[in-house]
């Protein structure tokens, strides 16, 4: 039997404090522990997924079955490219122009100006309706051929054309019969274009954002365009006479003409006007770097020390879209997100992103 054991009452009031000590000292490293772990959660839940023309690695892009797809994958938002019929109409198209992605040469023969192309601005909204819309292809001395081969096959099955409205409606339904929340991210393309026509497409896009519902900054839908000038208009007057408040994008291309955004004073210009940062990728991580040297630039702590979001374009799983730095289309993912720290990503397979950050 244990002798019993007897202590003074100082001996027991140094016991008491060193139990709490190490009481506390416990309950801190715990509370350390999960405080990291919640922060990490967080982090990762801030981090977005944009369905590049929706889910434009499976099916065509910019169909409403393709955005359905990406819907049902997981994206936080959907992208649309938004161009103008030649009866003002507001046309979800990636190009201004119809021939990479519909059959237009062989139903509207003749109908092609001068450069031998087919504008969207040309056709009525009535007259687009009837083109069946195709996986991209490129068109080589009268040859028409898929761009990314392993894709969905060109000229199979039946898919049209679909405007902003219809798109938007489709969204907006699906958020409604699923309890979920997935944006929208529409583009102003090519608004040089559009005012040269005598159209003004901003004005137009914006709209119809009020007319649905999106008005503060709050709402889910970033506006993005490529052009500084645009950006600046809509900042400066069409979102004030509009009465909204809009999430702004700045996109950027490796362009000679947007170099000077790409330092620290360039930056802080565009923060004036954009809440968002939307570069080609090998501009955060270099394109020449290799697996025992990866290159990050600076552009992402340039935007976020100026409080924009950076969501580079475009992340692809087809044959030489990997780059050679990394072994695997995740890896490249995790670099991106979690070693250059960029807030989302637009991928043609919205699912592998999905997982990814669903997984890690």
């Amino acid at each position: 039997m244990l002798p019993l054991l007897v202590l003074s009452r100082s001996d027991k009031t140094v016991l008491f404090m060193r139990l709490s000590i190490l009481n506390f000292r416990l309950t801190l490293a715990v509370g350390v522990l999960l405080m990291a772990t919640t922060i990490s959660s967080q982090v990762q839940a801030q981090k977005i997924v944009v369905a590049h023309r929706g889910a434009s690695g499976y099916l065509p892009e910019h169909t409403l079955q393709a955005k359905a797809m990406a819907f049902a994958m997981g994206a936080d938002y959907l992208e649309q490219d938004v161009v103008m019929t030649k009866d003002g109409q507001l046309l979800v198209l990636h190009d201004i122009t119809l021939d990479r992605t519909t059959d237009v040469a062989a139903i509207y023969p003749g109908r092609a100006r001068g450069d031998g192309r087919n504008y969207v601005i040309d056709f009525t909204l009535a007259e687009l309706r009837q083109l069946h819309v195709n996986e991209a292809v490129r068109d080589r001395n009268g040859e028409r051929s898929a761009v990314y081969p392993s894709r969905f096959p060109v000229g199979a099955s039946a898919f049209r054309l679909n405007t902003l409205a219809e798109e938007i409606e489709m969204i907006q339904g699906m958020n409604r019969s699923t309890g979920r929340d997935v944006g929208i991210y529409p583009e102003v393309k090519s608004p040089e274009f559009h005012r040269a026509e005598g159209r003004d497409l901003s004005t137009a896009i914006v709209q119809m954002l009020k007319q649905y519902g999106y008005t503060s900054k709050q709402d889910k839908v970033f506006l993005q365009t490529f052009s500084f000038d645009e950006l600046k208009i809509l900042h400066d007057e069409i979102l004030p006479d509009a009465g909204v408040e809009l999430n702004l994008v700045q996109l950027v291309s490796g362009e000679e003409s947007y170099k000077w955004m790409l330092v620290e004073e360039g930056m802080k210009t565009v923060a004036q006007y954009a809440d968002g940062f939307g570069p080609e990728k090998s501009l955060i991580i270099a394109s020449d770097s290799t697996k025992g040297d990866i290159i990050i630039s600076d552009l992402v702590k340039f935007a976020h020390a100026n409080g924009m979001q950076v969501h580079p374009y475009t992340f692809r799983l087809d044959t030489g879209q990997v780059p050679q730095y990394v072994d695997s289309y995740e890896e490249m993912l995790e670099l991106f997100y979690f070693e250059a720290d960029i807030d989302g990503v637009f991928t043609d397979f919205p699912d592998r992103a999905v997982n990814f950050l669903n997984n890690r």
